[in-house]
C-alpha cells in the first residue's frame, strides 16, 4: 500500500504564494510517483487537521517563519508524524541569520561581517560605510532586502515604513560584489553549483520568481578548486547547523579579490523552493535525479527526531 503523504503548503508568511507553488508541484510529482497525496493549506488549526488526517508522512513545503523556523517541526514531533527537511533546532537556527552565521563561522565557513540594529537606527543613518546590505534577520525570498550603494546619501527609508512586517531588528552586512552562487545538499552529498545571473539590481523576489527574472547556469563556470570549495562549504554549513534532508547554501563570489577571489556564505535554506524549475530540482536533475525521484527520496528520508 502506498504511503499517504500530507503536503503542507501555503501558511501565512510573506512567502505564501511561493509555498503554494512548491506544494502543488511537489504534490503532482508525488502522485506521479505513486503516493497517496493530500494537499493541506496550513492554518493555525494544523494540529487538529493532521490528527484527523493521520498521514504517514508530512512533506513540508512551507516557506518562511512558522513553516521552516522550528515551530511546524515541533508540532509534527508532538504528533509523531515523520516529516521531511530539518528538525526543530536546525530549522530554528538556520532561520535566524545572525545565529546561523555565528555557528557557520565557528565551523570554518566564511561569512560576511554584520551588525544587528533596530530598524529605526538602520533607517536614520548609515550604521556601516556603504556599500552594505540591510535585510530581515528571519525572512526568505529576499523580502525586505535593500542594497545601499557606494555614495548613497542615506539608507532606504522603506525600513521605517509602517508596512514593514519583518521584525524590529535588522541585519546590516557588508556588501560583497561579484557573482551569485548556490549549491544544494541532498542527504550527505553536495549537488552541482549554480550561478544565478540577473539583469535586476540583485537576486530579488522578482528575479527569483518572475518569468525571465534570472538565468541559472549549471554547472557554474568556475575554476575547479572554487567549484569544489563551494560544495565543501555547503556540506560544512549543512553539518554545522545540524540539517537533514535537502538544503541549499547561497554564496557571493568576488573573483576580482585576489588570485582566488573572496567566497562567502550568505545563508543556508532548510526548505528551499521546490517547483520543477527551482534551483534544487535543477541541481538534482543535473546529478541524474528526476523531480519525481527527488521528492520520493525526501519522503522516504522523512522521520521524527531530526
Amino acid at each position: 500500500m502506498s504511503k499517504h503523504v500530507a503536503v503542507l503548503m501555503g501558511g501565512w508568511s510573506n512567502e505564501r504564494p511561493v509555498s503554494l507553488n512548491s506544494g502543488r508541484e511537489c504534490s503532482q510529482a508525488l502522485r506521479n510517483a505513486g503516493y497517496k497525496v493530500t494537499e493541506v493549506d496550513v492554518g493555525r488549526d494544523i494540529a487538529n487537521v493532521l490528527t484527523a488526517l493521520k498521514p504517514d508522512v508530512a512533506f513540508n513545503a512551507l516557506h518562511g517563519p512558522f513553516g521552516e523556523s522550528g515551530m511546524m517541526q515541533g508540532v509534527l514531533e508532538l504528533l509523531a508524524i515523520p516529516y521531511t527537511h530539518s528538525g526543530v533546532l536546525a530549522s530554528a537556527l538556520a532561520m535566524d541569520k545572525h545565529q546561523a552565521k555565528i555557528v557557520m563561522k565557528a565551523a570554518g565557513v566564511p561569512v560576511t561581517d554584520h551588525v544587528i540594529v533596530p530598524r529605526s537606527e538602520a533607517g536614520a543613518g548609515h550604521v556601516m560605510a556603504p556599500p552594505y546590505v540591510i535585510k530581515p534577520i528571519a525572512d526568505g525570498s529576499s523580502f525586505g532586502v535593500h542594497i545601499v550603494r557606494q555614495g548613497a546619501n542615506r539608507p532606504p527609508q522603506e525600513v521605517l515604513s509602517a508596512e514593514w512586517n519583518s521584525g524590529e531588528d535588522v541585519m546590516v552586512e557588508r556588501y560583497i560584489p561579484g557573482r551569485e552562487l548556490t549549491c544544494a545538499v541532498m542527504g550527505d552529498v553536495a549537488l552541482g553549483v549554480t550561478e544565478i545571473v540577473t539583469d535586476l539590481a540583485f537576486y530579488s523576489y522578482d528575479a527569483k520568481y518572475a518569468k525571465g527574472g534570472s538565468t541559472h547556469i549549471i554547472p557554474a563556470q568556475l575554476q575547479p578548486k572554487i567549484y569544489d570549495k563551494v560544495q565543501k562549504l555547503s556540506l560544512a554549513a549543512h553539518a554545522a547547523i545540524g540539517c537533514r534532508g535537502v538544503t541549499r547554501c547561497d554564496f557571493r563570489y568576488n573573483d576580482a579579490a585576489g588570485p582566488d577571489g573572496e567566497l562567502v556564505c550568505l545563508e543556508i535554506n532548510t526548505q528551499p523552493g521546490m517547483t520543477a524549475t527551482s534551483l534544487v530540482p535543477e541541481q538534482a536533475l543535473h546529478a541524474g535525479h528526476s523531480f519525481e525521484e527527488l521528492v520520493s527520496w525526501m519522503v522516504e528520508d522523512a522521520s521524527c527526531n531530526r
